[in-house]
């Protein structure tokens, strides 16, 4: 009888589930680092293998592994292994929840905002010294 041992999902350690804060912290932590955000743009594509994704960076395979975990501890990446293959794909759940955390401050910056597209629509297009006016 032949045991289905072929694939196995390596999941993110539970241990932090029940802390929204520490989930948001590692998310961060993991968005924090530039070779970790090209992981993810590369997924955004599909499906990668752990040896495809390494392609690019001028990094050992182990310190891609390892940056990969850290997206895996955040819930950011699910990585499947079949035997010696190790298949990566893109979770962006996680990527949502920050986006709405950091919604919550966008007040701040749209201020300043409308302050410019109020002070754009003041200024006529013959106002300026460089449209033709008189000065």
């Amino acid at each position: 009888m032949a045991e289905n041992t072929a694939l196995r999902l390596v999941r993110a350690d539970d241990e932090f589930a029940s802390d929204p804060s520490t989930e948001l912290d590692l998310v961060f932590f993991a968005l924090s680092d530039p070779v970790r955000r090209e992981i993810l743009t590369r997924l955004d594509g599909g499906d990668l293998r752990v040896s495809e994704l390494a392609g690019p960076f001028a990094i050992s395979l182990q310190a891609v592994s390892r940056h990969i975990q850290v997206l895996v501890r955040a819930g950011l990446v699910r990585q499947e292994r079949s035997g010696r293959i190790a298949r990566c794909s893109l979770l962006a759940g996680p990527i949502m929840a920050a986006a709405l955390w950091l919604n919550r401050y966008s007040k701040y910056w749209q201020g300043q905002f409308d302050l410019l597209a109020m002070t754009l629509e003041d200024i006529a297009p013959g106002d300026g010294p460089n449209n033709g006016g008189e000065s």
